[in-house]
């Protein structure tokens, strides 16, 4: 296995200059377009390859997750704004505690919206930032780096295995450190982008969803959809409220008036709700939904047993 001191690769797949592009700058608009759009298909199609990979990163995941390990994004520049960006929107989306969740960025918070020159070489803040945060083994690490050597990023990776954590990696690029540091390596071979070097483009079209499979699977299998509803969705404000109030018409045929004072008695809790229309105080509901670790299907089947 290579070590985070391994040398970077003398030029990434992401790097390289495609000859096809090679005068963009000076073809009519509407062509320009037209190549960014099929580059973007292809990135997303690049992405079916590597579903059973992230089938079993997800499955390997799970375990550790369930006994109460955090989720930990980490990366630099464009990757790493694509995994605290996935990252993010997991406690509104699922209601994934916000202390279950670590997001390690290249430069700090700062380097969310401006560039940190040199951030992404200093492998001495990476061990800094898996140290703060007491890294462990019921934590998962996602490292994710378009070239697959960013020095941040596969120190904060090969950092996190040596704790015992469950690594996984995600790149553009073979041959870097960050795959060969990772429990689950996951490349997507995007190639070369229709701008050389530009990561935020096919790359980084292929990280998003790859992140957003991946996240969405191990919310799916935590019990956290139902019936492919966001059950376990935090509604902080009326949209998301009234979503609720439906999502319990739905699943319960009740009318309005009835959908809402559930919820309200719930805490504004779905899943809590849909078992007490069943006739059960919030109380049971809230200790049946426990006993089947949050999933709402077993809690149901044992109410109509």
């Amino acid at each position: 296995m290579q070590t985070s001191e391994t040398p970077r690769p003398a030029a990434a797949a992401t790097e390289s200059i495609s000859q096809r592009f090679r005068d963009l700058d000076r073809w009519p608009a509407a062509d320009v377009l037209l190549a960014m759009w099929e580059g973007q298909l292809a990135a997303v199609a690049a992405v079916r390859a590597v579903l059973p990979a992230l089938e079993s990163a997800a499955a390997a995941a799970l375990p550790r997750l369930a006994r109460g390990g955090r989720l930990v994004y980490a990366g630099a520049g464009t990757s790493g704004r694509i995994g605290v960006q996935d990252g993010a929107e997991l406690p509104p989306t699922f209601d994934w505690p916000e202390d279950r969740l670590v997001l390690l960025m290249a430069g700090g918070a700062t380097a969310f919206t401006h560039s940190v020159e040199n951030a992404e070489d200093d492998r001495a803040a990476a061990q800094r930032d898996v140290a703060a945060h007491a890294i462990g083994a019921d934590d998962v690490a996602i490292g994710i780096a378009a070239s697959g050597s960013t020095p941040y990023t596969t120190t904060i990776i090969a950092e996190c295995a040596r704790r015992g954590a469950l690594t996984i990696g995600i790149a553009n690029s073979p041959g870097g450190a960050l795959l060969a540091a990772s429990a689950h390596p996951i490349l997507i071979e995007t190639g070369a982008e229709t701008i050389a070097g530009s990561t935020r483009m096919q790359a980084g079209t292929a990280q998003k969803v790859v992140l957003n499979l991946f996240s969405s699977l191990v919310m799916v299998r935590m019990g956290r959809i139902h019936r492919g509803l966001m059950v376990d969705m935090n509604a902080r404000n009326a949209k998301l409220r009234q979503r609720a109030v439906r999502m319990l018409q739905e699943l319960t045929g009740q009318d309005d008036t009835a959908a809402r004072a559930a919820l309200d008695a719930a805490g504004g809790r779905v899943k809590t709700a849909v078992l007490m229309l069943r006739g059960i105080d919030r109380a049971t509901a809230d200790s049946l939904l426990a006993r089947y670790a949050g999933h709402l299907h077993a809690a149901l089947a044992e109410l109509d047993a």
